[in-house]
């Protein structure tokens, strides 16, 4: 059992408790079950093996952490020559799509599960990680919740490795005490607390919403909170339900009533995340909160450790006033990210074992201490924050995985359009429904 010292797990939630919820995280969508695995290609006896790495690990101590377990991987395994290349975020998106499509993937790439890694996996073009996953029990030293989104048809199609992750409100504890302020249980509390903050000059929400997913979160918890997990998912796997269920709807309405009563800095539609710019509005001052993931804390302890230290808190996503869902309910995942072989890898065992390196004991005990939420057995903290979010995700009684990554990539890029759209006040939330709808009925025929 590792331990993470209590200087070392800031925030750091504990993966080992994530299992009590692995019967509630959200399947993976799976319109099809896919083609027959396409046998890999294998490297010459005697020769070099090369094995070509993506990963989006672009800020914080990520990029040291995946070069370390290489170069440990490599220095096991001399016959092996490794290629890492770091991509961000969303071009990574477009590359990888590009690269399957042309047949030339990498060895090894990253993916969130669900949609995406389905279409890919539905294609041929993913090595079934079952027999490896099997063997010596090695599945076992994962938590059982973190395989939910890259099990298709009892298969299993990625190693967890990166993250556990959910959404909660961060806020400068600094400005909340200036001006009197507690974490809100209810919409209304958050309400009062936005107005409180505009009156003395302070944006109530930082968002950087160029990529546009970071929008989609208040969508996503409005609609669980207004009706809980099942609206979501009878529209998403057409099984009697709609995107233009008066849920949709409802949750569109508050997402621009936060909009009209100033909730967000100013040009929030610009700014971009990948380099920091919503970060580092809360740690000027000039807004109080931001709804973000929680692998935001290895990325603040990099760029501002005394912030996390002595001003950065979190609360829940509230309650909403005659909401039916569930206020333990959360928005996540658990093991972002994950990663898979392709099978055009002419060296799928040893791209396997690399990977291992990348989750075994040593790589934890890094990852855990740069506060990342490594998606194995056996984590204990003694840091009394870090309790509280593991009292959170403990006592959650639904985990929805993230829209875009739940809907196939083509529903998931409309669900991102019509995001900045709503927020951007271009379209009204009956029209985002409508579009919502439109694109699933084009794309699943009914």
């Amino acid at each position: 059992m590792q331990r993470i010292t209590r200087a070392a797990s800031v925030l750091m939630v504990v993966a080992m408790v994530l299992a009590v919820i692995a019967a509630c995280a959200a399947p993976a969508a799976a319109p099809a079950g896919p083609a027959p695995e396409q046998p890999a290609a294998q490297a010459p006896a005697g020769e070099t093996i090369k094995i070509d790495m993506w990963h989006i690990q672009t800020t914080g101590a990520g990029p040291e952490l995946i070069q370390t377990s290489v170069d440990r991987f490599m220095q096991d395994n001399p016959n092996v020559d490794v290629e890492v290349v770091p991509l961000q975020n969303d071009p990574y998106k477009t590359k990888i799509k590009v690269a399957m499509g042309a047949g030339n993937p990498p060895c090894i790439f990253p993916t969130w599960g669900g949609g995406p890694l389905f279409e890919y996996v539905n294609a041929g073009q993913v090595v079934d990680l079952t027999s490896y996953m099997e063997a010596d029990n090695y599945k076992d030293r994962f938590v059982p919740a973190s395989f939910s989104n890259v099990t298709f048809n009892d298969k299993i199609w990625g190693l967890p490795v990166e993250n556990s992750a959910i959404a909660v409100i961060w806020y400068n504890k600094a400005i909340f005490a200036e001006y009197g302020l507690q974490p809100p249980q209810t919409w209304d509390e958050l309400l009062q607390i936005m107005d409180t903050l505009n009156a003395n000059g302070v944006a109530p929400f930082s968002m950087a919403n160029k990529t546009k997913w970071p929008s989609s979160m208040f969508y996503m918890y409005l609609v669980d909170r207004l009706a809980g997990p099942s609206v979501f998912a009878a529209a998403a796997t057409r099984t009697g339900g709609s995107f233009e269920d008066p849920t949709f709807v409802k949750a569109g309405e508050l997402v621009q009533e936060l909009v009209e009563r100033n909730g967000f800095v100013a040009g929030f539609n610009g700014l971009d995340y990948d380099t920091g710019q919503s970060r580092q509005l809360l740690y000027s001052g000039k807004a109080a909160m931001e709804l973000m993931g929680t692998w935001q804390i290895p990325a603040m302890l990099g760029e501002n450790a005394d912030f996390v230290a002595n001003n950065l808190d979190f609360f829940p996503f509230p309650a909403v006033t005659d909401g039916q869902g569930d206020p333990s309910n959360v928005v996540g995942t658990v093991g972002d990210n994950y990663y898979s072989i392709s099978s055009a890898c002419a060296a799928p065992d040893e791209a396997f074992r690399l990977m291992q390196y990348l989750i075994d004991d040593e790589a934890v005990q890094a990852r855990g201490a740069d506060g990342r939420i490594p998606p194995v057995k056996g984590f204990t903290t003694e840091d009394p924050t870090s309790q509280r979010i593991i009292d959170l995700i403990g006592n959650a009684q639904s985990v929805q995985l993230w829209y875009d990554q739940y809907l196939p990539p083509e529903l998931g890029e409309v669900h991102k359009d019509t995001m900045q759209a709503l927020f951007g006040m271009e379209v009204t939330p009956e029209q985002a429904a409508t579009q919502h709808e439109e694109a699933a009925v084009k794309f699943f025929g009914k």
